[in-house]
C-alpha cells in the first residue's frame, strides 16, 4: 500500500515576535509568520521574491520560540502542510494553510538579521594531494 509524504522544510527570517498564548488546559501554542525569499529572473535581471509562511508550534516547542525568538531572527522549520476553516463573525466561511512545526532552530545569534551575514552553506572540504589507492 502506498503511504503519502507531507513535509516541508524552509529557511526564512521571522516577521514579527512569535505569538505565544494558552488553551484552557494550560498548552502553550506560538504562531509565527516566516518569509522566504527566491531568485526570480524578470527580463534580463534578477529579483528576490518573498513568500509568507504562516506557522503554529505547541508544547515545548512554542515555549522555545517564545523564549528564545525575536522579529527578524533567521530560521529553520520543519513540519506538514496543514489547511483548516472556520467562519468568521459575519458568517464567512474562511481557509487557511499553515505548517505545524515539528522541529525550529535558530540559525543566527539573537542579534538577528545584523549579525547573520554567515552562508548556510558548509565550507568546501580541503583537496588532498595524497590518494590512499
Amino acid at each position: 500500500m502506498a503511504k503519502g509524504l507531507n513535509k516541508v522544510m524552509l529557511i526564512g527570517r521571522l516577521g514579527a515576535d512569535p505569538e505565544i498564548r494558552y488553551t484552557a488546559s494550560g498548552t502553550a501554542v506560538v504562531n509565527l509568520r516566516i518569509a522566504t525569499d527566491s531568485p526570480v529572473k524578470r527580463g534580463d535581471n534578477w529579483e528576490s521574491e518573498t513568500e509568507w509562511h504562516r506557522v503554529v508550534a505547541w508544547d515545548r516547542l512554542a515555549e522555545f520560540c517564545g523564549e528564545y525568538l525575536s522579529k527578524g531572527r533567521l530560521v529553520y522549520i520543519e513540519g506538514r502542510l496543514r489547511t483548516r476553516s472556520w467562519e468568521d463573525q459575519d458568517g464567512n466561511k474562511r481557509w487557511t494553510t499553515e505548517i505545524v512545526a515539528r522541529d525550529i532552530q535558530a540559525l543566527d545569534s539573537k542579534g538577528g538579521r545584523e549579525d547573520s551575514d554567515t552562508e548556510l552553506e558548509p565550507p568546501e572540504p580541503p583537496i588532498e594531494d595524497d590518494v590512499p589507492f
